[in-house]
């Protein structure tokens, strides 16, 4: 779904809008609406600030509905392709609180959203039984809305903060390694063994 939304969003997108995107995508019903709660978004360190759903429905990939409840946003996504992206909904259900737990761990709850947009990409693409991250430093930067330059940063935010043991990426090849710092966050492992 990272990937999807790396190229269905516009290239400016924040990663608080990212984050929310993803969020929505993976908690949309089989009539593409969604219904957060306000936790959810205090989970997503969302919870006051309008900015992102502005940006996704000025992008035009949601709606947000009139007159919302107190205690949950009620939003219609716009992007018909997404029913061909998602998996079933149990799995996306699964896989959204799992985005949720790895965006807003302990180690995660001072960072902002970019670093926590990185830590869900960099988990996701951990590979669970080596414990090692490779990818492709730009497809990355896509997938967050960042510029190389600021990723780095990024990346050396995540090793200060814990989440990450290490990181290196190779000027000629574009290659991004990466190893998550042991018992912090939540691993793809996780998910993977809760899904049937």
């Amino acid at each position: 779904m990272l990937s999807y939304l790396a190229v269905a969003l516009p290239e400016g997108t924040s990663a608080a809008a990212r984050l929310l995107a993803l969020q929505c995508a993976l908690r949309m019903n089989t009539h593409m609406r969604i219904r957060l709660s306000k936790g959810v978004m205090r989970s997503l360190r969302l919870d006051a600030a309008p900015g992102p759903w502005a940006e996704l429905e000025h992008a035009r990939w949601l709606r947000t509905a009139p007159g919302q409840a107190a205690d949950e946003i009620d939003a219609e996504l716009l992007d018909v392709t997404l029913l061909g992206q998602a998996p079933a909904g149990p799995d996306r259900r699964r896989a959204a609180d799992w985005a949720l737990r790895a965006s807003s761990s302990s180690a995660a709850r001072d960072i902002g959203p970019l670093s926590r947009l990185a830590n869900v990409y960099l988990t996701v693409h951990t590979d669970p039984e080596s414990g090692i991250g490779l990818g492709d430093i730009e497809q990355m930067g896509r997938a967050c809305g960042t510029q190389l330059a600021e990723l780095a940063s990024t990346l050396e935010q995540l090793v200060r903060t814990g989440l990450l043991e290490s990181w290196q990426a190779c000027p000629d090849s574009g290659d991004l390694q990466w190893i998550p710092a042991r018992g912090t966050g939540i691993r793809v492992g996780d998910y993977a063994r809760e899904v049937p």
